[in-house]
C-alpha cells in the first residue's frame, strides 16, 4: 500500500505542476475599456450606414434619414468619429463629431458641433466621463459639470441629467442618449451595420 501511494503521488506531481504553470502563463483578463477602445479601432477609417431606431417624439425629424458613421481617425487614446446626417434637400449635415479619449481615470465622451461654414457652435463639448469600467462592448459617460453649466448658460436645463451611452459588437456600433423618467425623459438610438461598409464620406464640417 505504501509503494502504490508512492506511485500516486509521484504521478500527480507533473500534472499538478502542468497545471500550475498553464494557470501562471494564461493572459490576465483584459481591462473592458482596452478593450472597448480596441474594437472601435477594428473599424479605422471605415464609415457604416446606419438608422434610428428609437421612436422618442423629439427625434421624428430623424426618421428614415440615411446616416452614416466614419471612424475617421483613431489611436489607442482617441477616436475621431463623425456622424453625417442625411437632409431633406438630398444633401448631409455634416457637424457633429463623436469624440472619445482615455484619461487618467477612465474613457470620455465629448461632442464637436460646428456649422457648414466651419464656425464652433455654441453648442459644442459636451459630454462626460465613465464613472465604472463598463463592459469591452458598452460605455457610459454621465454628463459632466462643465456640460451642465454650458447647458444651463444656453437654456437648455433639460439636458443636465444626460446619460450617454455607446455600444460596439461584431455586427453593431450604437450611440445612445437617455435621460431619466419625467417631463424630460429620452430615449435616443441610432445603430449602424458593422457588416456592410459604405464609401467613406467628406470630412465633417470645419475639419
Amino acid at each position: 500500500m505504501k509503494r502504490s501511494t508512492r506511485t500516486t503521488v509521484a504521478m500527480a506531481l507533473p500534472l499538478t505542476l502542468a497545471l500550475t504553470l498553464a494557470a501562471c502563463a494564461a493572459p490576465a483578463p483584459a481591462d473592458p475599456q482596452t478593450a472597448f477602445m480596441a474594437s472601435l479601432q477594428q473599424h479605422c477609417g471605415k464609415a457604416y450606414a446606419g438608422r434610428l431606431v428609437s421612436n422618442d417624439a423629439a427625434d421624428a425629424d430623424l426618421a428614415g434619414k440615411p446616416m452614416i458613421v466614419h471612424f475617421r481617425s483613431c489611436n489607442a487614446a482617441r477616436m475621431e468619429i463623425p456622424f453625417h446626417v442625411g437632409t431633406a434637400d438630398g444633401g448631409w449635415d455634416r457637424s457633429r463629431t463623436w469624440i472619445i479619449t482615455r484619461t487618467d481615470t477612465g474613457l470620455r465622451l465629448k461632442h464637436d458641433h460646428r456649422h457648414a461654414d466651419g464656425s464652433i457652435d455654441p453648442v459644442t463639448q459636451y459630454g462626460g466621463d465613465t464613472a465604472t469600467k463598463g463592459t469591452a462592448s458598452q460605455q457610459e459617460f454621465p454628463v459632466d459639470a462643465e456640460s451642465i453649466a454650458m447647458f444651463r448658460s444656453q437654456g437648455l436645463g433639460k439636458s443636465v441629467t444626460n446619460r450617454w451611452a455607446v455600444e460596439i459588437t461584431d455586427r453593431t456600433y450604437a450611440y445612445m442618449l437617455r435621460r431619466p423618467d419625467g417631463p424630460d425623459a429620452r430615449n435616443f438610438r441610432v445603430e449602424f451595420d458593422l457588416g456592410q461598409p459604405v464609401a467613406s464620406p467628406p470630412a465633417p464640417w470645419g475639419w
